[in-house]
């Protein structure tokens, strides 16, 4: 659905983009993972059509965004990390605007309308003034938007940007229940949270650079990053240094940090990071009591994207 092969874009002595090449398959959503200035935003801008590279090549459903561009805009939705959006209309009027500017009969456009406002639940917003809505449902009037037209690819750049808490886990759902539809979803976000609960695979772009593609999976074991376990000692129990040396000892153990004991003379508890592969948590427990540790609590963390982020990027800016 989305093909990049060999791109690269520059801004003057600026290289926004540098020999990026990236495959997207139908029915995936795209976690694109970057810093600002990453080059994340003219990535989209290229497959929208909206800049060309300087070289290379990029298709969108098999049509070139270098000769195909109408093409193109019938099967994209791009929904840019700042959306404008016309102040003196309705919501009604508004999406009746872009189903006309999209060529969609006359008799369709209601219906059609009625469909994309009940998708993303602004149905009860129809006859609202566009600048009466709070940022969390301008963004989901911008995602009906881009809906209008049924694409099969959607470009969303940071759809979560400024939105409150309630409104960023409503537009995730959003994207949850297009995913199901079987979009294929390029999405940015800083959020990562949020992009590792929704993503079939990521890009992590940096300077322009694609680190990394492919799934969650991959990423965590590119990274190097293992499964943690959270172990709270009990009072009296063996030293937690000592507990953290026997566990350092052992080749399925990554690494362990010491936590600092608690103010009512708790010991320490321990974080202790698996060897990526490794699954069994049980031996982590013999080898505790072993040494004579009596264990309050042994919670398993789960793996964040953020960790894998930040062992895969150096934190570099264009």
């Amino acid at each position: 659905m989305i093909e990049i092969r060999g791109v690269t874009k520059r801004y003057g002595a600026l290289t926004a983009l540098d020999n990026l090449s990236l495959t997207i398959g139908p029915g995936e959503v795209f976690g694109f993972i970057g810093p600002n200035g990453a080059g994340k935003s003219t990535t989209m801008k290229i497959l929208a059509g909206l800049l060309q590279p300087d070289s290379g090549t990029a298709t969108v459903c098999g049509h070139s965004v270098a000769t195909e561009a109408p093409a193109i805009r019938r099967v994209l939705g791009y929904m840019p990390d700042f959306l404008g959006v016309y102040d003196d209309l309705t919501v009604d009027e508004y999406l009746q605007f872009f189903a006309s500017a999209f060529r969609i009969e006359r008799g369709r456009r209601r219906a059609v309308v009625s469909s994309v406002l009940e998708l993303t639940d602004l149905t009860d917003k129809r006859h609202a003034m566009v600048d009466s809505l709070s940022r969390g449902m301008q963004q989901r009037l911008g995602v009906a938007r881009v809906l209008i037209h049924e694409p099969k690819v959607l470009l969303l750049d940071e759809p979560a940007s400024g939105l409150d808490p309630r409104a960023r886990i409503e537009l995730r759902e959003l994207l949850l229940e297009l995913k199901r539809m079987g979009k294929c979803i390029m999405v940015s976000s800083h959020i990562l949270t949020e992009l590792a609960e929704m993503s079939t695979s990521i890009g992590i772009i940096e300077k322009g650079r694609l680190l990394f593609a492919g799934s969650i999976a991959d990423a965590f074991a590119r990274a190097g990053a293992g499964e943690r376990i959270a172990v709270a000692l009990e009072p009296g129990s063996a030293d937690g240094a000592a507990a953290a040396e026997r566990l350092r000892a052992d080749a399925r153990v990554a690494g362990v940090t010491l936590e600092p004991p608690g103010p009512d003379g708790a010991p320490g508890g321990l974080i202790v990071e698996l060897t990526p592969g490794v699954h069994g948590h049980h031996f982590l427990i013999e080898s505790l009591m072993a040494g004579g540790a009596r264990i309050a609590s042994f919670t398993p963390r789960p793996i964040k994207l953020e960790d894998a982020f930040l062992r895969l990027t150096k934190g570099q800016l264009n």
